[in-house]
C-alpha cells in the first residue's frame, strides 16, 4: 500500500470508529507499519478528525521523521510489532463497555470475556488483561509483548489485549481487519455485561477450530 493510501486508510478507520462510538474525544490511537518504520496518529488527536498529512512518521528506531508529535503510546505499538511480525496495524481506544468490564470485574485474567459467540471465538480469540499502568508507561508495553510470547507458546496466538481501566489494544494485517477485531471485542463485552450468557461448550468450540481454524 502506498504512503498516501495508508494514510487515508488510517484516517478513514479513525473517522468510522469515532462516528459509531468506539472512540471518543481525543482518546485512542492508530498506527500502521510503513516500509521500515511506522505511521501513527498524533498525541491528543481526535480519531474522528484525523488529517493524513499530519500523521506522525517514525523510523525503525522509533525516531520521528515527520508529521505532528507522535502518540505517547508509541512504545506500546512498537513492542507489539516487534513481538508479532504479522501485525500491520495496531488500534487502541477507550471503548466504553470494555472499560466498564474492567471496572466491574473481568471473567478471568487470561480471558476478559468468555467465549459466548462463535464470531468472538473465530475473529477475536483469547484476550488477556494487562494490569493498570499510567497511559504511555513503557512497562505496559513490555507486559503486552510478554503476553504475546506466552500465548503463542501455548499455541493460541492473540490479536488483542485489554489494558485495565484504559481500553483495548488490537492488531491485525490491515487497518480494516484490526478495526473489525476491535468492534467484535467491544460488542462481545457489551453482550456479556447485558446477559452473563453461558459460554459455548468445548464441543462447540472444537467444531469452530475444525471448520474455521479458530485459534482458541
Amino acid at each position: 500500500m502506498s504512503d498516501a493510501a495508508l494514510r487515508e486508510a488510517i484516517c478513514r478507520i479513525g473517522t468510522s470508529l469515532h462516528a459509531r462510538g468506539y472512540a471518543h474525544a481525543t482518546a485512542g490511537n492508530i498506527s500502521a507499519r510503513h516500509g521500515d518504520g511506522f505511521l501513527i496518529t498524533p498525541t491528543d488527536a481526535c480519531l474522528g478528525t484525523l488529517q493524513p498529512e499530519r500523521l506522525a512518521a517514525v523510523n525503525a528506531l522509533g525516531v520521528q521523521t515527520g508529521g505532528d508529535r507522535a502518540s505517547k503510546t508509541l512504545a506500546l505499538h512498537r513492542r507489539i510489532y516487534a513481538a508479532d511480525p504479522q501485525a500491520r496495524c495496531v488500534i487502541h481506544t477507550h471503548a466504553t463497555h470494555l472499560v466498564a468490564l474492567t471496572l466491574s470485574g473481568v471473567w478471568q485474567p487470561d480471558d476478559i470475556v468468555p467465549p459466548i459467540t462463535p464470531y468472538y471465538v473465530m475473529k477475536v480469540g483469547h484476550v488477556p488483561l494487562v494490569p493498570y499502568h499510567r497511559p504511555g508507561d513503557p512497562a505496559a508495553a513490555e507486559l503486552v509483548a510478554a503476553r504475546i510470547d506466552t500465548m503463542r507458546a501455548r499455541g493460541t496466538p492473540i490479536r488483542a489485549v485489554m489494558l485495565e481501566r484504559l481500553g483495548p489494544v488490537v492488531w491485525h494485517t490491515s487497518p480494516e481487519a484490526a478495526s473489525a477485531v476491535l468492534e467484535e471485542l467491544e460488542e462481545t463485552a457489551r453482550l456479556w455485561l447485558m446477559t452473563r450468557a453461558t459460554p459455548l461448550t468445548d464441543v462447540q468450540i472444537e467444531e469452530l477450530r475444525r471448520h474455521f481454524g479458530a485459534a482458541w
